[in-house]
């Protein structure tokens, strides 16, 4: 797909089929994951890949929002490999270009994505009992959307560049 067509059409999904994101997909998913950049390149994410039954109730126990996705990334950053500054964390950030990049890599891919804030970090640590210094930072879900998934209303919702830029 042509990159102005992959931002554009990249959209909330929120029902997903039962159909399979095929491995070779998955990989490229999260290997534009891997290229994404980070502060000082110390590249933090670690993404771990729920599909299973069970990691699935998980996810579902932390959140409402995997809307039947049959992948769920959990993305994380490990704080003791982050970069900071003058004692300001940057793994949020990190994790956010990696999400990005997947996101936009998946959306190429014909691989329906939305991504999740809406979860608690200390939950989700106890459920799949992640180390300390683990962050998770957010929740992007993978797969198909259903033939009658309604369009995001909010999708095409944007604000005139004039508002959003300022030239100095």
């Amino acid at each position: 797909m042509e990159f102005n067509e992959v931002i554009k059409s990249r959209t909330a999904t929120r029902k997903f089929s039962n159909k399979k994101v095929s491995k070779r997909d998955l990989l490229a998913i999260l290997n534009a994951g891997r290229l994404a950049p980070t502060a000082k390149n110390m590249q933090p994410q670690v993404i771990f890949v729920a599909q299973s039954a069970e990691a699935i109730k998980k996810i579902d126990s932390v959140t409402p929002c995997r809307y039947n996705a049959p992948i769920c990334l959990i993305v994380c950053a490990d704080l003791s490999v982050s970069w900071n500054m003058n004692g300001e964390e940057n793994y949020q950030v990190d994790a956010s270009i990696v999400s990005t990049h997947m996101m936009l890599m998946a959306t190429n891919l014909g691989v329906d994505n939305i991504w999740i804030r809406k979860f608690n970090s200390n939950e989700l640590k106890q459920v799949f009992n992640l180390p300390k210094n683990i962050e998770p930072v957010c929740l992007l879900m993978l797969g198909h959307k259903t033939s009658d998934c309604p369009a995001n209303p909010m999708h095409k919702v944007r604000k005139p560049l004039d508002e959003t830029v300022k030239y100095i």
